[in-house]
């Protein structure tokens, strides 16, 4: 299996390709601010075709190039349809800072918008591809397992990075429910490899024995998802 990505634009966003073996189809996760460059030279290094933009969340650091990469290339983008909105509105998850620098900017759905379920299995470009919804971050925030050898891989988005998590002082954010959200992930094998959206990659392992929010996560962990 492939997996590449770069941190794209003034928010350092991970935007990721993942696929079976170079010259294959591929998906792009989270394409955000001026990802157009990278992934175009990502793809012509590993002669990839994507078949599908994967979108953890609707906020704008994560969605900005998601236009442009659907339309050059004629792919659905998949988003939970919680944040739906934010395609075309992204200022509705703004904070008060944003709205200054971002806030006259105009955005657009791309042609094709597919929404996400929660514990879907999607097989896109030869990959098995499981939806986890994970609200808290925002509400309609996701991530994504596929297997890779004999573990798999997470795209947490904002849900999880290493040593943190996401924000929840934006709209749609909620701290009891992104715990909740930590709590039911915790349940991954360590092995599993975390591709956050922000900063280096971790393991399942490593933040359940340095994440302080895994500690605090633990008595909010609910009912199961099927995590």
């Amino acid at each position: 299996m492939l997996v590449a990505g770069f941190p794209a634009g003034s928010f350092q966003t991970n935007c990721y390709v993942a696929a079976p073996a170079p010259g294959e189809e591929c998906v792009v996760v989270d394409p955000g601010q001026d990802a157009v460059a990278g992934l175009d030279e990502l793809l012509r290094e590993h002669r990839l075709k994507p078949v599908a933009v994967l979108l953890t969340h609707g906020h704008i650091d994560h969605v900005w190039s998601v236009v442009p990469v659907c339309g050059a290339r004629d792919v659905p983008a998949w988003i939970h349809p919680d944040d739906r909105d934010l395609l075309s509105d992204p200022a509705k998850g703004f904070s008060a800072e944003t709205k200054q620098l971002f806030g006259g900017l105009e955005f657009t759905e791309p042609d094709d918008v597919r929404e996400l379920s929660d514990g879907a299995t999607m097989s896109l470009a030869g990959l098995e591809i499981t939806v986890d919804h994970t609200p808290g971050h925002t509400r309609g925030s996701v991530t994504f397992r596929t297997p890779y050898e004999d573990t798999q891989i997470l795209f947490s988005g904002d849900l999880l990075f290493a040593g943190s998590i996401g924000r929840t002082d934006l709209p749609g954010g909620d701290y009891p429910t992104i715990l909740g959200s930590l709590a039911r992930t915790m349940t991954l094998p360590d092995d599993t490899t975390v591709l956050p959206g922000h900063g280096p990659q971790t393991t399942i392992g490593r933040e359940r024995a340095t994440n302080p929010y895994v500690r605090e996560a633990a008595p909010h962990e609910g009912p199961s998802r099927g995590i």
